[in-house]
């Protein structure tokens, strides 16, 4: 299955790398290297975890790794797509500064604060909700754990 995911990614890179030449594409393989090698260790942690297997607090120990792994991917697609939106932004601010004449410089610059203020935002809200549902995770795992732990003799 690693393998498979390295290929994939080698071939994304090597199209990518064919469409356009520019530094956003260096900035997008850095990012994908990174994901690689996030996936990379977290399936060694989960082997590792699974080979260690025996008792009921290394499968809770699993359950919670399984869930840090996905809190890892949901952050990384989160970083990923805030990159994205700056790119756009900078991309419309360029196109933005060529177009403008002397005139309408006033209301273009208002324009555009305007929708740096919306992007920051929508970032703001973005990252709030990942706050949140990290939170019902860490909950979520604390409640598991208690319900493994061994009753004590009252």
């Amino acid at each position: 299955m690693m393998m498979v995911i390295v290929y994939a990614e080698l071939v994304l890179m090597l199209l990518l790398m064919m469409m356009m030449k520019k530094k956003i594409m260096m900035i997008m393989m850095m990012m994908m290297m990174m994901m690689k090698m996030m996936l990379m260790m977290l399936l060694m942690l989960m082997l590792m975890l699974l080979l260690l297997l025996m008792t009921k607090l290394l499968l809770l120990l699993l359950m919670m790794t399984t869930m840090m792994m996905i809190m890892m991917m949901m952050m990384m697609m989160m970083m990923m797509m805030m990159m994205m939106m700056m790119m756009m932004m900078m991309m419309m601010i360029m196109i933005m500064m060529m177009m403008m004449m002397m005139m309408m410089m006033m209301m273009m610059m208002m324009m555009m604060m305007m929708m740096m203020m919306m992007m920051m935002m929508m970032m703001m809200l973005m990252m709030m909700m990942m706050m949140l549902m990290m939170m019902m995770m860490m909950m979520m795992m604390i409640m598991m754990m208690i319900q493994f732990l061994p009753k004590s003799s009252g």
